[in-house]
């Protein structure tokens, strides 16, 4: 894992997926401040936490994962929207970083090989400040090289989630990031379980149905998928963000609740449907498996994207 530029040892304010930014209302443009991005090989310790850790929940956020390359178990859907695509979108950025080599930016590659299953030992309630640095150091020995995403079991509440935001980007020891994804079965469905469950408050669209059948296991994939961008592309709040330096705006942040062309407050836009499940999609992954990914900005097209759009 390759730190481009120079790292910054003061605390930066969280970068969180799914804000108070209103992307249909509110225009920024992601832009590079000077600070580093992950690139290389990224290696991340997944952390599940909690008594009533889920299967399903862990194969889909495995195999979404496995999908962010091209070297993935072969599909028969190559004609189909790709997550390998969507994720080219941000290795892209590399490109844009001063003193780049001209071509094809290098492949940024996630390594999840680590993992650990824990019981509640800190408690069912994960505050950011105290419990959850705790839980990392607890789980990595001190391990600076690797990225620990923290993923909620049912039972367990992540402090912050829930207003506005349902997978934290914070930060662990000074300036090493972490991902926190809460888990919308019991906690908050009509805030993060959107688009697969109705949301609480604002216009109300068309409810999709989970690509893989597991509401609460797909708006995860989803949460977790736009932390993952801004935390590639931003892991110290300094790198690529829109929006001041005291209120930055990821990648993916920007972007939030936008999967495909037409998108609307309340409405995901447009995206496809399996014929076979009914499941709604936007991108092929994995031995064929169907996610919905979230809108991240392009900096090609200066737009939010999916696969499923232009650009």
């Amino acid at each position: 894992m390759i730190l481009y530029l120079f790292l910054l040892l003061s605390l930066a304010p969280s970068l969180s997926y799914g804000v108070s930014f209103d992307p249909f209302t509110d225009k920024t443009e992601i832009t590079h401040h000077g600070g580093p991005i992950l690139t290389g090989q990224v290696n991340l310790i997944l952390i599940w936490y909690g008594d009533e850790s889920d299967n399903v929940h862990k194969n889909l956020i495995w195999n979404f994962i496995q999908s962010l390359s091209d070297d993935r178990k072969s599909s028969e859907d190559k004609d189909e929207p790709q997550v390998s695509t969507w994720w080219k979108v941000v290795e892209s950025y590399q490109s844009l970083v001063p003193g780049a080599k001209p071509g094809e930016p290098p492949a940024i590659k996630l390594n999840a090989d680590k993992q650990k299953i824990t019981s509640p030992k800190y408690g069912k309630v994960l505050t950011m400040q105290d419990l959850i640095p705790s839980l990392i150091k607890d789980v990595t020995q001190g391990d600076p090289n690797l990225i620990p995403v923290i993923i909620a079991a049912k039972d367990v509440t992540v402090q912050g989630l829930c207003t506005g935001k349902c997978a934290e980007q914070g930060y662990y020891d000074k300036n090493k990031p972490f991902i926190a994804a809460g888990n919308p079965e019991t906690e908050c469905p009509g805030a993060c379980g959107w688009p697969f469950y109705e949301a609480d408050s604002g216009p109300k669209g068309p409810i999709l149905k989970p690509p893989n059948g597991n509401m609460a296991g797909d708006a995860m994939v989803t949460a977790f998928a736009g932390a993952l961008v801004d935390t590639i592309l931003s892991p110290q709040d300094t790198g690529f963000y829109g929006g001041n330096e005291f209120e930055p705006v990821g990648p993916a942040t920007v972007c939030r609740e936008i999967f495909g062309e037409g998108a609307v407050p309340g409405n995901p836009g447009k995206v496809l449907t399996d014929p076979k499940t009914g499941g709604n999609y936007n991108a092929v992954g994995n031995e064929g498996m169907k996610f919905l990914v979230p809108a991240i900005w392009n900096p090609k097209t200066k737009s939010c994207w999916t696969p499923m759009m232009k650009g």
